[in-house]
């Protein structure tokens, strides 16, 4: 049988996504993926498993992203291998990814990948809130300084690269989590480019996805994904990706992620696969469903301002969002006037939306960002952010978008009754 990556090339992502990185005779002519348990693999002589061996700890080099066989599943496992073929398609521009147990590994793989002593990190805000607690409770105590610029400011953050001293990295999240300001990817990516010490520009994707924005076509070196939301998008499993055009790139990752043993498991790995050709079929339904309902709120004299692409006023704003986003989303945030009582009797009387954290799955989830997800920043950064006592973050499911609306307006209600 022809090996299915050979067709990768003429096939457009929706048709490589089925068919890219899975050999059916390999699994007994199964049609789809099985899940592949096996902690130890055999090895057909020594000589072979001294061959795997020298790759897998860096002593050869493999071109063009080629694996090592398989050793041992915290390396490398089936699941893990047909997982990482069948995901890059999604993302314009990847060639090669590594799949996580969760989202944070996968950005603490990264940023451990190329943060070293006596460095900078050049970093949007706000950020997630654990990313954020990775820079300042673990990367700063080992010697990396991070340097904050606010999202969106795009001649602030080319003057950030461009002043860094030392600098390893360049972190971008956009849109910014819970406040949906959008950074220009392709400045900062040239800001970085023309630095002498040549940072790794990663971009966290997690809210726009490989869906609906392409942050390796722009310049980036790495897209970070929370497998966990969009990707997965059932809200019961964690997972992460990371993925590059770099074959050198990912090597040096997958090695970290060796010695971290945060290798995605291989029953979530075989989930994960069988929801990748619907992830633009979700997320399409999901951007439509949050842009019905965030225009209708607009203007709602509770509301202090709804945030969501297609309701920027900012120019750049939206610059930034007509330049690189293919769709809006299915992410916004709405800022109550009466702060947090409001935002509270807000979330107390939605019925149909569930008051979780967590984002980009079927359902529709809203939550209060300052007394949850980014409860760890300290109250300069939460200002300087934009995180407010009134700010609620709402993740638009695939429910109907009129149902959804009336259950936010009769939440609406109850507060301006109370």
């Amino acid at each position: 049988m022809s090996d299915p990556n050979d067709a990768h090339g003429v096939v457009r992502p929706r048709t490589a996504v089925l068919t890219r990185g899975f050999d059916p005779t390999l699994s007994v002519g199964s049609a789809r993926p099985a899940v592949f348990r096996s902690s130890t693999y055999v090895f057909p002589s020594p000589e072979e498993a001294e061959h795997a061996f020298a790759i897998t700890t860096g002593k050869i080099q493999m071109e063009d992203g080629g694996r090592a066989d398989l050793i041992y599943s915290r390396f490398s496992h089936p699941n893990a291998e047909i997982l990482e073929d069948q995901i890059v398609p999604l993302d314009a521009g990847g060639s090669y990814a590594a799949v996580f147990n969760s989202g944070m590994a996968a950005i603490m793989t990264a940023c451990f990948a190329y943060a070293r002593p006596d460095s900078t990190m050049v970093y949007t805000t706000p950020l997630y809130g654990g990313t954020t607690g990775l820079i300042h409770r673990f990367l700063k105590p080992l010697g990396v300084t991070g340097i904050p610029v606010a999202s969106g400011q795009t001649g602030a953050i080319e003057e950030a690269i461009r002043a860094a001293k030392n600098c390893c990295i360049v972190f971008l999240e956009t849109p910014a989590n819970p406040t949906m300001i959008m950074t220009d990817i392709e400045r900062a990516a040239a800001a970085a480019a023309r630095h002498p010490d040549r940072p790794v520009v990663m971009v966290d994707n997690t809210f726009l996805g490989p869906t609906f924005q392409h942050p390796l076509l722009l310049g980036a070196h790495l897209t970070l994904y929370s497998a966990t939301k969009y990707l997965s998008g059932y809200s019961d499993m964690l997972g992460g990706v990371a993925i590059t055009e770099s074959s050198a790139m990912i090597q040096k990752i997958r090695g970290v992620r060796s010695m971290f043993g945060n290798i995605m498991q291989p029953d979530e790995c075989w989930m994960l696969d069988g929801r990748l050709s619907t992830v633009a079929l979700r997320m399409n339904r999901q951007s439509k469903n949050a842009q019905r309902i965030a225009e209708a709120l607009h203007g709602h004299k509770l509301l202090s301002r709804v945030i969501y692409p297609t309701l920027f006023t900012d120019p750049e704003q939206k610059r930034i969002f007509e330049k690189q986003c293919d769709f809006p989303g299915g992410m916004f945030s709405i800022e109550f006037q009466g702060g947090k009582e409001a935002a509270f009797e807000f979330l107390r009387h939605v019925r149909i939306a569930r008051n979780a954290v967590s984002l980009g799955g079927v359902e529709s989830l809203t939550c209060h960002p300052k007394s949850t997800t980014h409860s760890g920043m300290s109250p300069q950064e939460l200002e300087e952010s934009g995180v407010t006592d009134g700010l609620v973050r709402i993740s638009v499911g695939v429910e109907d978008w009129r149902d959804l609306l009336a259950d936010f307006e009769q939440a609406l209600a109850a507060v301006a009754a109370r």
